[in-house]
């Protein structure tokens, strides 16, 4: 393919990009915030934070969690250290850098296992911590929406070799805007879950 239609082959993810910085961005900053909570709690375990409202709505409640030290310590660190990363990334694909095969294959296998990562820990923090932190649904929720453009990315330039007809399949589903229909329908099931499940503690 030409210079020019490999550019103008980029410019159709600029979108995608967008949406990975900003949903990057707030991860980022999530990640910031619960690593400074998790230093402020080691230096006084007993201490109250910021978003501990009640006893559902509580940040301490889940960052004293041994879920929430699992490698050993904060789990906010690993943001700290992955996040800029895809700030990066999503910055050379806003300046239409064309990314070898090899590296959106791994991004995506590395992503796809953040993605599990952080589900675990919502559902952690669901069934058997039974409080959640709402910078920790931030980070959930930007963690599916990255992942989310990194899948676009890597089906649209067929990274895993998929054959002719079933690329196809995939590319018509994404351009008919399923692919936002089904990660937002994601976010409206964790919404609406949790506010079956806990409600009654947000009413006065």
């Amino acid at each position: 393919m030409s210079e020019t239609g490999t550019i103008e082959r980029l410019r159709v993810y600029r979108k995608t990009y967008v949406a990975m910085f900003v949903s990057s961005t707030l991860s980022l900053i999530a990640s910031l915030v619960l690593s400074y909570d998790a230093v402020k709690l080691a230096a006084n375990p007993s201490g109250k934070l910021s978003c501990d409202v009640n006893a559902v709505v509580s940040c301490g409640k889940v960052a004293r969690s041994w879920q929430s030290h699992l490698l050993g310590f904060p789990n906010a660190f690993l943001g700290l250290m992955t996040e800029p990363v895809v700030i990066a990334v999503a910055v050379a694909g806003l300046g239409l850098v064309a990314f070898p095969r090899w590296f959106l294959r791994t991004a995506h296998v590395v992503y796809a296992a953040g993605l599990i990562f952080a589900l675990w820990l919502l559902s952690q923090s669901f069934f058997v911590i039974k409080a959640f932190c709402p910078w920790c649904l931030l980070v959930t929720a930007s963690t599916i929406t990255v992942f989310s453009t990194m899948s676009r990315i890597n089906i649209m330039e067929n990274t895993w070799q998929l054959s002719p007809e079933r690329h196809e399949k995939f590319v018509n589903f994404l351009n008919k805007g399923w692919g936002r229909v089904a990660y937002t329908f994601i976010y409206c099931f964790l919404g609406i879950a949790i506010v079956f499940k806990y409600g009654k503690y947000f009413l006065p």
